[in-house]
Protein backbone atom coordinates (compact mmCIF):
# COMPACT_ATOMS: atom_id res chain seq x y z
CA UNK A 1 0.00 0.00 0.00
CA UNK A 2 1.72 3.43 -0.56
CA UNK A 3 2.22 5.78 1.98
CA UNK A 4 -0.15 8.27 1.21
CA UNK A 5 -2.80 5.54 1.38
CA UNK A 6 -1.59 4.07 4.34
CA UNK A 7 -1.68 7.90 6.02
CA UNK A 8 -5.18 7.92 5.37
CA UNK A 9 -6.47 4.97 6.69
CA UNK A 10 -5.34 5.00 9.51
CA UNK A 11 -6.39 8.81 9.99
CA UNK A 12 -10.06 7.51 8.82
CA UNK A 13 -9.95 4.41 11.30
CA UNK A 14 -8.46 6.65 14.35
CA UNK A 15 -11.27 9.09 13.65
CA UNK A 16 -13.79 6.10 14.23
CA UNK A 17 -13.56 5.85 18.71
CA UNK A 18 -13.45 10.01 18.49
CA UNK A 19 -16.61 9.72 16.80
CA UNK A 20 -17.87 6.99 19.10
CA UNK A 21 -16.74 8.32 22.13
CA UNK A 22 -18.77 11.44 21.10
CA UNK A 23 -21.86 9.68 20.88
CA UNK A 24 -21.52 7.73 24.06
CA UNK A 25 -20.77 11.07 25.94
CA UNK A 26 -23.85 12.42 24.45
CA UNK A 27 -26.63 9.61 25.33
CA UNK A 28 -24.91 9.09 29.33
CA UNK A 29 -25.67 13.17 29.72
CA UNK A 30 -29.02 13.17 28.41
CA UNK A 31 -29.66 10.01 29.83
CA UNK A 32 -30.55 8.98 26.27
CA UNK A 33 -28.90 5.19 26.88
CA UNK A 34 -32.09 3.99 28.82
CA UNK A 35 -33.88 4.72 25.86
CA UNK A 36 -31.31 3.03 23.51
CA UNK A 37 -30.03 0.57 24.86
CA UNK A 38 -28.90 -1.88 22.20
CA UNK A 39 -27.42 1.18 20.40
CA UNK A 40 -25.58 2.52 23.15
CA UNK A 41 -24.37 -1.16 23.95
CA UNK A 42 -23.51 -1.41 20.17
CA UNK A 43 -21.53 2.16 20.39
CA UNK A 44 -19.41 0.92 23.33
CA UNK A 45 -18.70 -2.20 21.93
CA UNK A 46 -17.35 -0.78 18.97
CA UNK A 47 -15.05 1.86 21.48
CA UNK A 48 -13.71 -1.61 23.22
CA UNK A 49 -13.07 -3.37 20.22
CA UNK A 50 -10.82 -0.60 18.85
CA UNK A 51 -8.97 -0.38 21.92
CA UNK A 52 -7.96 -3.87 21.59
CA UNK A 53 -7.72 -4.35 17.58
CA UNK A 54 -5.66 -1.08 16.81
CA UNK A 55 -2.52 -1.96 19.50
CA UNK A 56 -2.89 -5.62 18.16
CA UNK A 57 -2.64 -4.92 14.53
CA UNK A 58 1.34 -3.71 14.93
CA UNK A 59 2.36 -7.21 16.68
CA UNK A 60 0.71 -10.30 15.11
CA UNK A 61 -1.84 -10.35 12.45
CA UNK A 62 -3.06 -14.18 13.99
CA UNK A 63 -4.57 -12.29 16.93
CA UNK A 64 -5.70 -9.11 14.75
CA UNK A 65 -7.55 -11.62 12.16
CA UNK A 66 -9.38 -13.74 14.85
CA UNK A 67 -9.94 -10.87 17.08
CA UNK A 68 -11.51 -8.80 14.47
CA UNK A 69 -14.00 -11.52 13.17
CA UNK A 70 -15.39 -11.97 16.53
CA UNK A 71 -15.72 -8.23 16.89
CA UNK A 72 -17.83 -8.17 13.33
CA UNK A 73 -20.17 -10.87 15.01
CA UNK A 74 -20.81 -9.22 18.42
CA UNK A 75 -21.47 -6.09 15.96
CA UNK A 76 -23.88 -8.11 13.72
CA UNK A 77 -26.00 -9.73 17.23
CA UNK A 78 -26.21 -5.95 18.20
CA UNK A 79 -26.83 -4.14 14.84
CA UNK A 80 -29.96 -6.86 14.62
CA UNK A 81 -31.38 -5.73 17.95
CA UNK A 82 -30.61 -2.36 16.98
CA UNK A 83 -32.58 -2.55 14.26
CA UNK A 84 -35.69 -4.29 16.56
CA UNK A 85 -34.93 -1.41 19.35
CA UNK A 86 -35.32 1.60 16.38
CA UNK A 87 -39.03 -0.82 14.99
CA UNK A 88 -40.07 -1.01 18.85
CA UNK A 89 -39.56 2.80 19.39
CA UNK A 90 -41.69 3.64 15.91
CA UNK A 91 -44.28 1.39 16.71
CA UNK A 92 -44.83 2.39 20.48
CA UNK A 93 -48.67 3.40 20.52
CA UNK A 94 -49.48 0.51 18.48
CA UNK A 95 -49.45 -2.10 20.66
CA UNK A 96 -50.57 -5.32 18.40
CA UNK A 97 -48.52 -3.61 15.37
CA UNK A 98 -45.36 -3.76 17.46
CA UNK A 99 -45.88 -7.07 19.31
CA UNK A 100 -46.49 -8.53 15.39
CA UNK A 101 -43.08 -7.01 14.49
CA UNK A 102 -41.60 -8.59 16.94
CA UNK A 103 -42.50 -11.86 16.13
CA UNK A 104 -41.28 -11.03 12.27
CA UNK A 105 -38.32 -10.03 13.65
CA UNK A 106 -37.54 -13.25 15.84
CA UNK A 107 -38.30 -15.73 12.95
CA UNK A 108 -36.15 -13.15 10.75
CA UNK A 109 -33.20 -14.06 13.08
CA UNK A 110 -33.90 -17.54 12.79
CA UNK A 111 -34.06 -17.63 9.40
CA UNK A 112 -30.72 -15.75 8.76
CA UNK A 113 -28.88 -17.98 11.63
CA UNK A 114 -30.25 -21.34 9.12
CA UNK A 115 -28.71 -19.24 5.81
CA UNK A 116 -25.26 -18.31 7.61
CA UNK A 117 -24.95 -21.97 8.48
CA UNK A 118 -26.35 -23.26 5.41
CA UNK A 119 -23.79 -21.29 3.67
CA UNK A 120 -20.80 -22.06 5.26
CA UNK A 121 -21.27 -25.49 5.97
CA UNK A 122 -22.07 -25.69 1.75
CA UNK A 123 -19.14 -23.30 0.51
CA UNK A 124 -16.70 -25.94 0.53
CA UNK A 125 -14.29 -24.56 -2.26
CA UNK A 126 -14.10 -21.09 -0.82
CA UNK A 127 -10.31 -20.16 0.69
CA UNK A 128 -12.82 -18.58 3.69
CA UNK A 129 -12.88 -20.60 7.12
CA UNK A 130 -16.71 -22.11 7.31
CA UNK A 131 -17.25 -19.72 10.69
CA UNK A 132 -15.72 -16.90 8.83
CA UNK A 133 -18.19 -17.25 5.55
CA UNK A 134 -20.88 -17.50 8.53
CA UNK A 135 -20.50 -14.57 9.79
CA UNK A 136 -19.65 -12.32 6.43
CA UNK A 137 -23.46 -14.12 5.59
CA UNK A 138 -25.05 -12.97 8.71
CA UNK A 139 -23.77 -9.79 8.35
CA UNK A 140 -24.53 -9.06 4.99
CA UNK A 141 -28.28 -10.24 5.71
CA UNK A 142 -28.21 -7.52 8.61
CA UNK A 143 -26.93 -5.34 6.12
CA UNK A 144 -30.21 -5.57 4.01
CA UNK A 145 -32.29 -5.77 6.92
CA UNK A 146 -30.77 -2.64 7.83
CA UNK A 147 -31.48 -1.04 4.13
CA UNK A 148 -35.43 -2.17 4.68
CA UNK A 149 -35.83 -0.60 7.59
CA UNK A 150 -34.66 2.69 6.48
CA UNK A 151 -36.93 1.99 2.95
CA UNK A 152 -39.76 1.28 5.59
CA UNK A 153 -39.62 4.52 7.49
CA UNK A 154 -39.14 6.60 4.56
CA UNK A 155 -42.54 5.38 3.05
CA UNK A 156 -44.55 5.12 6.18
CA UNK A 157 -43.18 7.66 8.53
CA UNK A 158 -45.57 9.72 7.65
CA UNK A 159 -48.72 7.78 8.43
CA UNK A 160 -47.18 6.96 11.77
CA UNK A 161 -46.57 10.18 12.64
CA UNK A 162 -42.65 9.67 12.89
CA UNK A 163 -41.19 12.69 12.30
CA UNK A 164 -37.60 11.93 10.32
CA UNK A 165 -35.67 13.94 13.04
CA UNK A 166 -36.53 11.36 15.56
CA UNK A 167 -33.69 9.84 17.32
CA UNK A 168 -35.36 6.30 16.07
CA UNK A 169 -34.91 7.45 12.19
CA UNK A 170 -31.83 9.17 12.57
CA UNK A 171 -30.46 5.38 14.30
CA UNK A 172 -32.07 3.71 11.16
CA UNK A 173 -30.86 5.91 8.66
CA UNK A 174 -27.10 5.78 9.86
CA UNK A 175 -27.08 1.91 9.45
CA UNK A 176 -28.91 2.66 6.12
CA UNK A 177 -26.73 4.35 4.66
CA UNK A 178 -23.38 2.50 5.69
CA UNK A 179 -25.18 -0.55 4.47
CA UNK A 180 -25.83 0.74 1.02
CA UNK A 181 -22.08 1.86 0.90
CA UNK A 182 -21.12 -1.79 2.03
CA UNK A 183 -23.12 -3.50 -0.49
CA UNK A 184 -22.56 -1.99 -3.25
CA UNK A 185 -18.52 -2.38 -2.32
CA UNK A 186 -19.07 -5.95 -1.74
CA UNK A 187 -20.86 -6.34 -5.44
CA UNK A 188 -17.84 -3.94 -6.89
CA UNK A 189 -15.35 -6.22 -5.01
CA UNK A 190 -16.93 -9.10 -6.30
CA UNK A 191 -17.47 -7.95 -9.79
CA UNK A 192 -13.71 -7.01 -9.90
CA UNK A 193 -14.24 -3.19 -10.42
CA UNK A 194 -12.68 -2.10 -7.28
CA UNK A 195 -9.21 -3.19 -5.54
CA UNK A 196 -8.91 -3.84 -1.70
CA UNK A 197 -7.54 -0.40 -0.22
CA UNK A 198 -10.39 1.76 -2.24
CA UNK A 199 -12.94 -0.74 -1.16
CA UNK A 200 -11.45 -0.29 2.51
CA UNK A 201 -11.05 3.77 2.01
CA UNK A 202 -14.75 4.28 1.37
CA UNK A 203 -15.99 1.89 3.98
CA UNK A 204 -13.93 3.72 6.46
CA UNK A 205 -15.02 7.06 4.80
CA UNK A 206 -18.86 6.02 4.41
CA UNK A 207 -19.03 4.21 7.93
CA UNK A 208 -17.43 7.76 9.58
CA UNK A 209 -20.47 9.36 7.72
CA UNK A 210 -22.70 7.42 9.68
CA UNK A 211 -20.99 8.32 12.97
CA UNK A 212 -21.75 11.84 12.08
CA UNK A 213 -25.41 11.29 11.55
CA UNK A 214 -25.74 9.62 14.70
CA UNK A 215 -24.18 12.65 16.57
CA UNK A 216 -25.86 14.91 14.87
CA UNK A 217 -29.64 12.94 15.85
CA UNK A 218 -28.22 12.22 19.18
CA UNK A 219 -27.69 16.40 19.49
CA UNK A 220 -30.71 17.69 18.33
CA UNK A 221 -33.82 17.60 20.21
CA UNK A 222 -35.96 14.71 19.71
CA UNK A 223 -39.99 16.01 18.21
CA UNK A 224 -43.13 14.95 19.59
CA UNK A 225 -44.73 12.40 17.68
CA UNK A 226 -47.62 13.71 15.49
CA UNK A 227 -51.15 12.85 16.60
CA UNK A 228 -53.60 13.90 14.33
CA UNK A 229 -55.84 12.34 11.14
CA UNK A 230 -52.39 11.07 9.37
CA UNK A 231 -52.78 8.06 12.28
CA UNK A 232 -55.81 6.74 11.54
CA UNK A 233 -54.58 4.08 9.17
CA UNK A 234 -52.89 2.93 11.20
CA UNK A 235 -55.20 2.44 14.31
CA UNK A 236 -57.40 1.23 11.39
CA UNK A 237 -54.52 -1.55 11.20
CA UNK A 238 -53.66 -1.83 14.87
CA UNK A 239 -58.02 -2.13 15.37
CA UNK A 240 -57.69 -5.16 12.25
CA UNK A 241 -54.86 -7.15 13.58
CA UNK A 242 -56.88 -7.26 17.20
CA UNK A 243 -59.80 -8.27 15.69
CA UNK A 244 -58.40 -11.28 14.12
CA UNK A 245 -56.54 -12.06 17.11
CA UNK A 246 -59.91 -11.74 19.89
CA UNK A 247 -62.63 -13.04 16.99
CA UNK A 248 -66.23 -12.27 18.32
CA UNK A 249 -68.15 -15.35 19.74
CA UNK A 250 -69.87 -17.65 17.30
CA UNK A 251 -73.20 -17.06 19.56
CA UNK A 252 -72.91 -13.07 19.32
CA UNK A 253 -75.53 -12.97 15.92
CA UNK A 254 -78.03 -14.44 18.61
CA UNK A 255 -78.51 -10.64 20.39
CA UNK A 256 -78.88 -9.21 16.89
CA UNK A 257 -81.92 -11.01 16.04
CA UNK A 258 -83.47 -10.56 19.34
CA UNK A 259 -83.48 -6.93 18.93
CA UNK A 260 -84.51 -6.91 15.09
CA UNK A 261 -87.79 -9.45 16.44
CA UNK A 262 -88.52 -6.95 19.28
CA UNK A 263 -88.24 -4.29 16.45
CA UNK A 264 -90.03 -5.79 14.30
CA UNK A 265 -93.10 -6.84 16.45
CA UNK A 266 -93.09 -3.09 18.08
CA UNK A 267 -93.80 -2.12 14.47
CA UNK A 268 -96.52 -4.40 13.77
CA UNK A 269 -98.25 -3.85 17.29
CA UNK A 270 -97.87 0.20 17.27
CA UNK A 271 -101.60 0.87 16.71
CA UNK A 272 -102.53 -1.49 18.88
CA UNK A 273 -102.10 -1.97 23.02
CA UNK A 274 -98.45 -2.68 23.52
CA UNK A 275 -98.05 -5.94 23.67
CA UNK A 276 -96.18 -8.33 26.93
CA UNK A 277 -92.54 -9.03 25.93
CA UNK A 278 -91.67 -12.03 24.61
CA UNK A 279 -90.44 -14.81 26.56
CA UNK A 280 -86.36 -15.11 26.06
CA UNK A 281 -86.75 -18.44 24.31
CA UNK A 282 -89.66 -17.62 22.11
CA UNK A 283 -87.36 -14.52 21.24
CA UNK A 284 -84.27 -16.24 20.61
CA UNK A 285 -86.23 -19.34 18.18
CA UNK A 286 -87.48 -16.68 16.00
CA UNK A 287 -83.97 -15.35 15.76
CA UNK A 288 -82.85 -18.51 14.94
CA UNK A 289 -85.43 -18.88 12.12
CA UNK A 290 -84.65 -15.79 10.39
CA UNK A 291 -80.91 -16.49 10.93
CA UNK A 292 -81.59 -20.31 9.22
CA UNK A 293 -81.11 -22.08 12.50
CA UNK A 294 -83.48 -24.49 14.05
CA UNK A 295 -83.30 -24.52 18.38
CA UNK A 296 -87.09 -25.74 18.86
CA UNK A 297 -86.90 -29.10 20.60
CA UNK A 298 -89.92 -29.98 18.32
CA UNK A 299 -89.81 -30.47 14.56
CA UNK A 300 -92.11 -27.75 12.90
CA UNK A 301 -94.92 -28.53 10.67
CA UNK A 302 -95.07 -27.14 7.17
CA UNK A 303 -98.01 -28.22 5.52
CA UNK A 304 -101.71 -26.50 5.59
CA UNK A 305 -103.01 -27.46 9.31
CA UNK A 306 -106.18 -30.27 8.52
CA UNK A 307 -109.43 -30.12 10.84
CA UNK A 308 -110.52 -33.61 11.96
Amino acid sequence: MPEQFKTLSYTLWMTHPVLLTAIAVVMLRRRQYREFKFFFSYVVAQILAFAVIFPVSFYSYSAFFYISWVSTAISVVLGFQVIHEAFVDVFRPFHTLRDLGTVLFKWAGLVMLLVAGVVSVSTGTSDKLPWVLAIMTAQRCVRIMQVGMVLFLLFFARYLGVSRFQRSFGIALGFGVFAVVELTLVASWTGHHLGNVMMNLINMSAYNGSLLIWLGYMLVKSPVREAGSVLLRPQRWEQSITDIQRPLPADSLIPMFEGMVDRALSRTHAAGPPPAPAPASSRAAAAAQMSGLDLSPFPVRMGPKTTG
